[in-house]
C-alpha cells in the first residue's frame, strides 16, 4: 500500500472509529432522530434564513432529499417553515423551542467528545497543524472540482442513531 492509499485508509478508519465510538452517546442522547436530521438541526440552528438550496449544498444532497428530512421535522416539531414578507417564494426554517434543545444537547455532546480527544490535539504542533490543514483544505478544493464535474452528489452519510 502505498502512502496516498495509506492517508486514505487512516482518514477511513479514524472517521469510522470516532462514529463508532461516539454513536452509543447519540443513540442514547437523541433517540428517535437520524443522524441527517440532526445535522440539519444543528445546521439551521446555525444560519439563519436556512432554506432547502442551502441544505442540500452543504450536505451535498439532492433537494428532493432536504425536503423530505425538513418535513418529518416539522412534523415532529423539531423546525418550523417561515416567509419573508417581501419575499413570498422562498421557505426558509428556523428551530422551534424543542429543536433548540435538540440542538443544544448535540452540541454539548460534542463539546464531550473533543474533551475526550483533547489529549492527542494537545500534542501537536502548530507546524503539524497547518501542514494537516493545508492538506486537507487542497484535498477539498479538489473534491469539490469533482463534485461539480458530475453535476452535484449525494453523499451524507445516513447512518441514525435510532
Amino acid at each position: 500500500m502505498n502512502k496516498e492509499e495509506q492517508v486514505i485508509m487512516g482518514f477511513r478508519d479514524l472517521f469510522n472509529k470516532r462514529v463508532s465510538l461516539n454513536k452509543f452517546k447519540m443513540k442514547d442522547s437523541l433517540k428517535g432522530y437520524k443522524s441527517s436530521e440532526v445535522h440539519c438541526i444543528e445546521y439551521i440552528g446555525s444560519n439563519v434564513d436556512s432554506n432547502v438550496t442551502k441544505l442540500a449544498e452543504y450536505f451535498y444532497m439532492t433537494r428532493g432529499a432536504i425536503s423530505k428530512i425538513t418535513k418529518k421535522l416539522i412534523k415532529k416539531g423539531i423546525i418550523e417553515s417561515y416567509q419573508k414578507p417581501d419575499n413570498k417564494k422562498e421557505i426558509y426554517f428556523r428551530l422551534t423551542e424543542q429543536g433548540k434543545v435538540i440542538n443544544k444537547v448535540h452540541g454539548e455532546l460534542h463539546k464531550e467528545f473533543q474533551e475526550r480527544d483533547k489529549v492527542v490535539f494537545e500534542q501537536v504542533t502548530e507546524e503539524q497543524f497547518d501542514i494537516m490543514l493545508s492538506f486537507m483544505e487542497k484535498y477539498s478544493r479538489h473534491l469539490d472540482a469533482e463534485i461539480k464535474k458530475q453535476g452535484g452528489a449525494d453523499i451524507i452519510n445516513q447512518n441514525d442513531f435510532e
